[in-house]
């Protein structure tokens, strides 16, 4: 697919759990050559916090069985994420890109505040940091901080953000190709955005195989508006069942020069991978309520 750019720049994901694990983490992604790092810590006080995952290069947050509870508190994740990124820029210098996930968990004024403590860390982005229903909430985000804003995993068409890109109520469109439409309404979405200096930064999860990460690198290579990439490695049995062309190099993946998406798949190999049943966990409050995950 003719394109503006050959390579994707892409962010990988550091996470610990407590500050000091997570600065490790982010250090080892800088040496293998990323240039954009999304980072997530456990909080003091909870047992588990999304975003701290399995597996030293890629993070899958389901479970196998039925799903587990954890325990949230918002008052406490508030305190210790400053800190985070108050040590990965000490750290790690002023030119790394740096990202976080609050994974729609906030009020728009938990929100807000959340974000001005991150001003002087200067972030790539703040991600979901509101639920994505509530796109009023994104205007009393503005209000407050200039902290860049993304949110549209969860979008399904070019309705669902019309608003929040047309208001520029956010800076990241993160609708991706295999919720939104496929790769030409994908760039439907890109095209509106790119009126309103919104650019790209499409959801990149290990549930959405090589095939799709595939679709997404032709869809970013073909936008001019692209921001980043969302990378999150599979493991090696998935990589060996699904037998791609794009590799990552210096921060960036190449979509590589094989026909079509340049992906194949091992059917084969894939029959002796039986599915196994797997939930997001259920997330309750300090007090027991039932919070969002």
């Amino acid at each position: 697919m003719a394109g503006a750019r050959d390579r994707v720049l892409v962010y990988g994901h550091a996470s610990g759990g407590d500050i000091d694990e997570t600065v490790r983490a982010a250090t080892h992604y800088a040496e293998l050559g990323y240039q954009a790092i999304r980072a997530q810590t456990g909080v003091p006080g909870l047992a588990a916090t999304y975003g701290v995952g399995r597996g030293d290069l890629y993070y899958e947050p389901a479970e196998r069985g039925l799903p587990p509870e954890q325990r949230w508190s918002t008052e406490k994740y508030l305190a210790s994420v400053p800190r985070l990124f108050e040590r990965l820029r000490k750290e790690l210098g002023p030119d790394v890109h740096l990202l976080h996930d609050v994974h729609h968990r906030l009020t728009p004024i938990e929100a807000a505040r959340l974000g001005k403590s991150l001003e002087p860390y200067h972030l790539f982005w703040l991600e979901d940091p509101v639920p994505a229903e509530l796109q009023e909430g994104f205007r009393l985000i503005r209000q407050h901080t200039t902290v860049p804003l993304a949110v549209g995993e969860v979008f399904s068409s070019i309705h669902d953000c019309q608003r929040l890109i047309t208001e520029q109520l956010i800076d990241y469109i993160r609708t991706t190709v295999v919720h939104a439409g496929g790769i030409t309404h994908l760039r439907r979405i890109a095209h509106l955005a790119e009126l309103y200096h919104v650019r790209t930064g499409s959801h990149g999860a290990t549930d959405l195989s090589p095939v799709c990460m595939a679709a997404a690198l032709h869809f970013d290579i073909s936008v001019h508006n692209f921001g980043i990439q969302e990378y999150m490695r599979h493991s090696e049995d998935t990589d060996r069942v699904f037998p791609h062309a794009y590799r990552f190099a210096e921060g960036a993946l190449d979509p590589g020069d094989a026909p079509g998406l340049g992906v194949d798949i091992d059917e084969a190999l894939a029959a002796k991978f039986p599915y196994q049943r797997a939930y997001l966990p259920i997330n309750r409050k300090l007090d027991g309520t039932i919070h969002s995950w």
